[in-house]
């Protein structure tokens, strides 16, 4: 039962645009300039691949040079975010920060999306989203839940790895809000393998909040702020996978293994290990 009809997806406070700030000093107005310039450019030559945009190694290049056009780096731990040869996907669980994470894990290993049906109408994030053939559901609804649910149920069970955001909004670090607990019921209907996965955002080897996407901030605003950043890394943790239990708990201990992951950098930052872009 849900009491007062509030949907499990319904998103907490989150943090505000206040939040999101340089921890480095800006790039020049020219160079920003120049990086929207490739943006476009990028997202216009993904665009004209249509449907092959798909294909996983055309998918990978294509979310590694829409962070090299705004000069971001890549660091990603060696352990593989999904696992292969199981005989059922993964169910992939990281903490949301800004618009980027998208990419970045795309950028690392090409997965299936679940993602709020809003994130369709985005700029740049979006156009990706559709054209890999992103699960979109609508957050608010309770009556699409149940069917949401039973399909991604299905589609780890058919062997399709999929990344889902279970804070349901944004926030500026990786602890954030509480974990929902509607995916890790698929994960444990489908017998699949549960990931968690810390998406962090540094500068200069320093944590940043310059990517967050909060509140009500339009896109292009977080662009411009994002374009102008300099030095940034997005780092991306991928964690042990948790044993199946039931989903109040999954969603306890993935929360838990996301936030200390967290609190680990704070103490100490290793230099970041870019990919080639």
């Amino acid at each position: 039962m849900n009491p007062g009809g509030v949907s499990p997806w319904a998103v907490d406070a989150g943090c505000t645009p206040h939040c999101a700030a340089h921890a480095a000093p800006r790039v020049p107005v020219a160079e920003s300039v120049r990086r929207c310039a490739a943006l476009a450019y990028t997202i216009a030559r993904g665009v004209s691949r249509g449907e092959r945009l798909a294909e996983p190694d055309l998918l990978r290049g294509q979310a590694r040079s829409i962070l090299a056009a705004l000069g971001i780096g890549l660091a990603a731990s060696p352990v593989p975010l999904t696992v292969p040869g199981s005989g059922t996907g993964t169910l992939i669980v990281a903490n949301h920060i800004s618009w980027l994470d998208v990419v970045a894990v795309l950028a690392v290993e090409p997965v299936t999306l679940l993602a709020k049906r809003e994130i369709g109408r985005w700029p740049v994030v979006g156009t990706l989203a559709r054209r890999v053939g992103t699960r979109f559901i609508d957050r608010d609804g309770l009556r699409e839940l149940p069917s949401a649910m039973a399909d991604l149920a299905s589609a780890l069970r058919s062997g399709e790895s999929v990344l889902v955001f279970p804070q349901a909004t944004t926030w500026c670090d990786a602890p954030g809000g509480r974990f929902r607990r509607a995916a890790f019921q698929a994960a444990v209907d489908a017998g699949a393998a549960v990931r968690p996965v810390t998406i962090a955002y540094e500068q200069l080897g320093a944590p940043s909040t310059v990517a967050a996407f909060l509140g009500d901030e339009g896109f292009v605003t977080s662009l411009r702020r994002v374009a102008g950043a300099s030095a940034l890394t997005v780092r991306i943790t991928s964690h042990p996978l948790l044993p199946l239990t039931d989903r109040r708990s999954l969603a306890a201990e993935a929360r838990a293994a996301v936030a200390g992951a967290e609190r680990g950098c704070l103490r100490r930052l290793s230099p970041p290990r870019p990919f080639p872009l």
